[in-house]
């Protein structure tokens, strides 16, 4: 990534619609297959201990290749790899819409992870470079970014539903086509041109890396079925230590590493992807167990379900848009990383005290506002002072390690909430599931109690953004 150009760029808003597509597609792909999973079951001779990998197989690529993403975003050019990465979606989507048997399908989504391993990472590098030179513009581009993710999130359920209902199910990935298509004609004109840097790519550093996170994030998301304690959770989790140690040990002594670890010592970006990583933790196992309660306990049907959540989803995107720069500019991104983080933890616990017999006004629409109030007030500012703590010309790499950070811990927090819920589940009546709901909520709560208290000893930053001081790419502490 290069510095952001002297002058703002004409298309600089089109563009960032086409920007936020791409965050709302990568987010939508893990949840639109949720619907169509049963008549998939059927269809391809999945067994119900195998269907879970149609979503891990995705997870997994999508997290253990994002680091690869922003260095070839970097090496290559963001707007180069940007549209690669869209053709990689489409065709692993058409591979995962034509599959006849469970090998294929599995191979689709997992090329549907790469696309999005390399959209990801380049679309906030592009971000940066259209919005870099404006910074009272980048918080407000950051803000519309980040309001596509729950969007996604939720349209997913509703697109999953739809189509499975009206369509048949490999149009869960079929609609990913038309979408790419779009994208690729359009991003030549609307992208800025980022020229490609010298340099040569760490290979094994890549397979190493990769290697790593894919192993270790097989190990958490399978863990709740074999066992936490089991030889098939501890060997693998083992291994992905160990190679994610071998890397680590390989940059440090690599001329052109993949990732410069001296990236670390810059001000605020461990800081930053920690809160990120526990945000993720917390957010996504709500998510998921909040969707389970509703239809399991108070017996909403998909589209019941999926319009509970639209309160939660409307409030995020209002908040992150309107209220959030403003905020921002006013009080800088601790307090409101912070602040985010104990509604989120105040909301969850809200939550946990959910009763077998409830219902959803009273039970569900107070707390989860809550949550969902945390939850925007706190991505913003703590995405954007994790992309912009780096150095510009490692957009790349600092958008691939944020983007790591939040799947990561996605992966590990469902996966540790899933198996808490599970040791306190008795049953499968009301009070049973409630039970387990309850203890995974409790368990998030924990998790941002957790990254708001980090993030309080950890961030630092010499004095609160003012107006007209947002954050730039050389001043990461007014972001």
């Amino acid at each position: 990534m290069t510095t952001p150009q002297s002058g703002p760029n004409p298309r600089r808003w089109r563009a960032l619609g086409l920007i936020a597509v791409a965050q709302f597609m990568v987010i939508m792909d893990t949840s639109i297959i949720g619907v169509a999973l049963p008549k998939m079951q059927t269809a391809l001779g999945f067994s119900q201990e195998n269907l879970s990998w149609v979503f891990n197989a995705y997870v997994v690529a999508f997290g253990g290749l994002l680091l690869l993403g922003g260095r070839l975003s970097d090496l290559f050019g963001a707007k180069k790899l940007f549209s690669t990465g869209w053709a990689v979606l489409a065709a692993g989507s058409l591979v995962a819409g034509l599959a006849g048997n469970v090998t294929v399908e599995l191979i689709g989504r997992a090329a549907q992870g790469l696309g999005a391993a390399m959209i990801a990472p380049s679309a906030l590098t592009l971000l940066m470079m259209l919005f870099g030179s404006e910074p009272k513009e980048l918080t407000k581009a950051f803000a519309l970014y980040g309001a596509a993710a729950p969007a996604g999130g939720t349209a997913g359920v509703f697109l999953g539903g739809v189509i499975t209902q009206y369509l048949s199910w490999p149009w869960v990935f079929f609609i990913n086509i038309p979408v790419a298509l779009a994208a690729l004609l359009l991003t030549p004109s609307l992208m800025p041109a980022v020229p490609r840097r010298t340099g040569r790519i760490d290979f094994l550093g890549a397979l190493t890396v990769t290697a790593g996170l894919a192993v270790a994030v097989y190990a958490i998301v399978q863990a709740p079925q074999a066992g936490w304690g089991s030889v098939s959770t501890i060997v693998p989790l083992l291994v992905g230590i160990l190679l994610i140690v071998a890397f680590v040990a390989m940059q440090l002594r690599r001329s052109e590493p993949l990732m410069r670890m001296s990236i670390f010592r810059t001000p605020n970006l461990g800081a930053a992807n920690g809160a990120q990583f526990l945000l993720a933790a917390a957010w996504i196992p709500m998510w998921f167990f909040l969707n389970l309660y509703l239809q399991q306990v108070l017996h909403l049907g998909a589209f019941a379900s999926g319009a509970a959540l639209l309160p939660m989803t409307i409030s995020i995107m209002v908040i992150m848009i309107t209220l959030a720069p403003r905020l921002i500019a006013k009080f800088g991104p601790k307090p409101l990383i912070v602040t985010g983080l104990v509604l989120l933890a105040i909301g969850l616990g809200g939550l946990s005290m959910a009763r077998p017999n409830g219902n959803f006004w009273v039970d569900v629409l107070p707390a989860s506002l809550i949550a969902a109030i945390g939850m925007a007030l706190a991505f913003i500012p703590s995405l954007g002072t994790a992309i912009s703590s780096a150095p510009p010309e490692e957009g790349g790499l600092a958008s691939g390690i944020v983007n790591t950070s939040y799947q990561v811990g996605s992966a590990i927090g469902l996966a540790a909430m899933t198996a808490l819920a599970g040791a306190e589940t008795s049953g499968t009546t009301a009070k049973g599931l409630t039970d387990g709901f309850s203890a995974a909520f409790v368990g998030a709560a924990a998790i941002a109690v957790l990254g708001a208290l980090l993030a309080v000893a950890t961030l630092r930053f010499p004095k609160p953004a003012t107006e007209g001081e947002l954050t730039d790419a050389r001043e990461p502490a007014s972001v």
